[in-house]
């Protein structure tokens, strides 16, 4: 973990000094007079990794749910950005229940962009795992033969936000975060960032229930590239480190139906991200895809390590066009309760 965490810093460095070599005159394009419309389609799907012993004699346990491809849907307008996420039972891969159970996702994201800050809420429903690796448990065992093992009611909430700020006034984020704007030059940017969230872990075995709170929170730090290869294409890598906190609370319930006693523990997190984001963008159209990857480890107790690591592609494609009249005079009226907006 820690390795993994000095790799991350030595990158960001080179990429800070890539961009100390380009222009500072750059100039962006904003669309927030507009209405834009986006698609995703990705395969970023919630999975843990539960590692118990030393590197000779480690052994994994990997819950994943039964869906590998989710649909997005976006709408931004002036400074507000909205998406909601689910995965559709008709994509390859979404709908293997016999095996490995029903699985449900849903996620509700919401962005402002006063002027450099990045303000993010969300929230997350995520129903129905499995154990992903069995061959690695069980000898012998056929993927193309033999079922799961499932945790149907294990349900995981989580209430979540972050907080950036963009050093740099002249690069835009938000090109890369929602194309909501288009830079026009070459240049890259410091981005330090606060993320938090709580996460409520329910499962029921054998008619028990069992719940546990998760308060996370972080310090973190990233820097975000943009070249501009062309007049309408960009690529864009990025890489953030950061430090954080998790305080879990946990109550059993006894097999008499009693509550056992309050468990709470803290623990040390370390989180990575990072990513490559290559686009196309016009007046109207705008499509493009993206390779990310995030990471976020801690250690429970001596020789045994929680991961929660996600590496996943993402496909878009978005429309731009003039807003509706009642769309835009309701905004107004809105922005004059509400300045920030």
């Amino acid at each position: 973990m820690i390795k993994r965490f000095v790799l991350f810093c030595t990158s960001l460095s080179f990429l800070s000094v890539k961009a100390q070599n380009t222009s500072d005159s750059a100039r962006i394009k904003s669309y927030a007079d507009q209405v834009m419309i986006r698609a995703n389609f990705d395969t970023n799907i919630e999975n843990y990794t539960f590692s118990e012993g030393d590197e000779e004699n480690l052994n994994e346990t990997v819950l994943s749910i039964n869906n590998k491809t989710k649909a997005s849907l976006s709408i931004d307008y002036r400074i507000i950005s909205a998406t909601l996420s689910f995965t559709p039972r008709f994509f390859p891969g979404n709908n293997d229940n016999e095996r490995k159970g029903n699985s449900s996702y849903t996620n509700f994201s919401f962005r402002l962009f006063p002027g450099r800050f990045i303000q993010t809420a969300y929230y997350k429903n995520v129903k129905g795992f499995y154990i992903e690796n069995m061959q690695d448990l069980i000898p012998g065992w056929q993927k193309d033969r033999d079922p799961y093992i499932r945790f149907p009611d294990l349900r995981v909430q989580t209430f979540g936000g972050s907080t950036a700020y963009v050093l740099k006034k002249d690069f835009s984020l938000k090109s890369l975060y929602t194309q909501g704007e288009w830079q026009k030059n070459s240049k890259g940017s410091w981005v330090p960032f606060l993320d938090y969230d709580v996460t409520i872990f329910r499962n029921t075995i054998d008619g028990l229930k069992n719940k546990e709170y998760q308060y996370n929170f972080g310090a973190n730090i990233g820097y975000f590239y943009n070249w501009v290869i062309a007049e309408k294409f960009n690529i864009a890598p990025y890489l953030t480190v950061g430090l954080g906190g998790k305080f879990t609370s946990f109550k059993e319930t006894l097999e008499n139906g009693t509550k056992g006693p309050k468990q709470n523990e803290q623990y040390l997190t370390v989180k990575g991200s990072g990513g490559l984001h290559i686009g196309y963008n016009s007046d109207r159209f705008l499509f493009g895809g993206k390779l990310n990857f995030n990471a976020t480890a801690y250690d429970e107790k001596e020789n045994s390590t929680v991961e929660n690591n996600n590496t996943y592609g993402l496909l878009y494609v978005g429309y731009r066009f003039p807003p509706p009249k009642v769309v835009e005079r309701n905004y107004n009226k809105i922005q004059k309760k509400i300045p920030i907006l």
